[in-house]
């Protein structure tokens, strides 16, 4: 190749800022999603890091957003001991990347040079194009004499071109203190993904005892007290992007990433947040933009608009994908006496984004359209439960324990939105619509009913895959009993209230792989042994499919 196709992309950030943290408090309710590092060693001050002391790429590397041309690159550098993650220390620093066609780098296709700025708490984004579509590559970066790892990534198929099949794994909401991450470290074991697909709560905000598991601490997290200011969230960030498991995945595929609330704060809504006190904790519009800053700096992640995480990205014929920001809009969800869930005014999407995914939908002529989604869709009534059940499950849910029919953190406490996307499906005869959810910290299959009421004599709009949690606390975790025992109680007692629901597995933890052919989309349930140890192992659980043109789910009884 001729330099001439070498791309080079320079990396920008703001000054560190943020407020001297507080202590944290105790959290009255847990809502467990409607259901930086500390250096592993010391640097010799003043001269370039050694591997053999701590290396200068200790965070990883990644890559996301892929596109038919191209793919983001993601790093962080430690040029020297005191620039750790939030410190705001720390040379300027060139970093060098290149992109080759083998894993070997001999092939090399694209380079070019980045400077790494304490401004941008060292690390580095290049956003490289010029390639060839669905296509793997590999990558690394170099700087102070030292290589990261190499790793892969792969670009997207052609706009017109007819691809025969997809596959990504899907993942979210995982709590460092609650275990470890190896759901990560299985997906970067298949070696068969053409990216993977996290749905928010990549971090969490709490301070130390706060979010563990069943209350206890698996390990400790960093920084020991909430997240605050733009330190903390940088430190927190940093400290997720040293777990092994996680870097392993990022080597092996490209990350389509969306925040949830716990990259900012429980129950986030465009003015607030559940967990976050005006004044005590500082501003909130403070506290946002610095998570969003982090977020942005920390995450292989492409802004469509600035702060905002709503975008779209295509697979060939096949499927697109539409990403969407379900907390930098929304109105403040409704609690007692705090207005209604079906209050036109109130919206989860904000105008623009609404409009943009219903322009999307509709103009679409790909055979599947995949929405990225981050808190569940399907009408959720848990009225029919039995005390013993409905308490803690409201507890998980971040409700009132005495009794109440829906989550009003997800689609169910913004009615109005629901009604106007499912109409705007059924009126323009739009089909294939598959919606990818996390954050309930439970596994679903469901069709996605105009009406719920009158549900399966009335239609069925789309179709929703949910997957649980890869560590954060379950149904069985809130009670406190073995895994299993609440499923098969609640079960069948949640799909008696909720015929568009095929299945619910209220307790385990894990991650999905959704295989997309021209005939179905298929999404395969895995579970993990036990969430608190490095070694857990991993089974498949079930698996459920949509075939095209029939917007309802069914059971299949393989994995792909």
């Amino acid at each position: 190749m001729t330099n001439s196709r070498y791309r080079s992309t320079e990396s920008t950030g703001a000054p560190v800022g943020g407020r001297a943290p507080l202590a944290p408090r105790r959290r009255t309710v847990v809502k467990a999603a409607a259901a930086t590092a500390v250096l592993a060693g010391p640097l010799a001050a003043a001269v370039p890091a050694r591997a053999a002391e701590a290396p200068v790429f200790q965070h990883g590397l990644a890559s996301g957003d892929p596109l038919p041309d191209g793919v983001l690159l993601w790093t962080r550098v430690t040029p020297t001991a005191e620039a750790t993650p939030g410190s705001g220390a720390g040379p300027d620093t060139r970093v060098d990347w290149v992109v080759a066609l083998d894993k070997g780098l001999t092939n090399i296709v694209a380079k070019g040079s980045l400077t790494a700025t304490a401004a941008s708490d060292h690390t580095v984004k290049a956003d490289v194009r010029g390639l060839a579509p669905a296509t793997d590559y590999w990558f690394r970066f170099s700087a102070n004499g030292s290589d990261s790892p190499v790793a892969r990534t792969r670009t997207a198929p052609a706009p017109d071109a007819a691809v025969p099949g997809l596959r990504f794994g899907v993942v979210s909401c995982a709590s460092w203190e609650a275990g470890y991450f190896s759901p990560y470290r299985h997906l970067a074991a298949r070696g068969d993904l053409d990216a993977w697909l996290h749905l928010g709560d990549y971090i969490y905000e709490y301070g130390t005892g706060e979010y563990g598991a069943r209350g206890t601490v698996v390990r400790p997290t960093s920084p020991t007290h909430e997240t605050l200011t733009l330190a903390d969230y940088r430190v927190r960030h940093g400290k997720y992007k040293t777990d092994p498991d996680l870097q392993a995945l990022h080597t092996k595929a490209p990350v389509v990433a969306i925040w949830d609330d716990h990259e900012i704060a429980n129950d986030t809504w465009s003015g607030g947040a559940e967990n976050h006190t005006e004044g005590a904790e500082g501003t909130w519009a403070a506290r946002q933009a610095a998570a969003k800053q982090a977020y942005f700096e920390w995450m292989p992640v492409r802004p469509a608009l600035a702060g905002t995480t709503y975008r779209r990205l295509r697979f060939g014929k096949l499927a697109d994908l539409s990403l969407l920001d379900l907390r930098s809009f929304r109105s403040q969800q409704v609690g007692i006496g705090n207005g209604s869930v079906d209050d036109p005014e109130r919206t989860l999407t904000g105008r623009a984004q609404l409009d943009w995914l219903k322009a999307g939908l509709a103009s679409s002529d790909t055979t599947w359209r995949l929405v990225g989604n981050s808190v569940m869709i399907s009408p959720f009534a848990v009225g029919s439960l039995p005390a013993s059940l409905l308490r803690p499950l409201a507890k998980l849910l971040g409700l009132p324990q005495e009794g109440i029919a829906l989550n009003t953190d997800q689609w169910d406490g913004y009615t109005d939105d629901r009604r106007e996307l499912l109409a705007h499906l059924r009126s323009n005869a739009i089909g294939n619509t598959v919606f990818l959810t996390g954050d309930i910290h439970m596994a679903w299959a469901n069709d996605v009913p105009v009406d719920a009421g009158t549900y399966p004599l009335s239609a069925s709009a789309a179709t929703e895959f949910v997957v649980t949690s890869v560590t954060s606390d379950n149904l069985d975790d809130i009670v406190k009993v073995p895994e299993g025992t609440v499923s098969a109680i609640a079960s069948p007692l949640i799909k008696a209230a909720n015929r568009h629901v095929h299945w619910v597995d209220t307790d385990r933890h894990g991650y999905g792989v959704l295989d997309i052919t021209a005939a179905r989309a298929q999404m395969d349930y895995y579970v993990v042994s036990d969430r608190t140890k490095a070694n857990a192992t991993s089974s498949w659980s079930r698996s459920y499919r949509t075939r095209t043109g029939t917007q309802k789910v069914e059971r299949t009884y393989d994995p792909v």
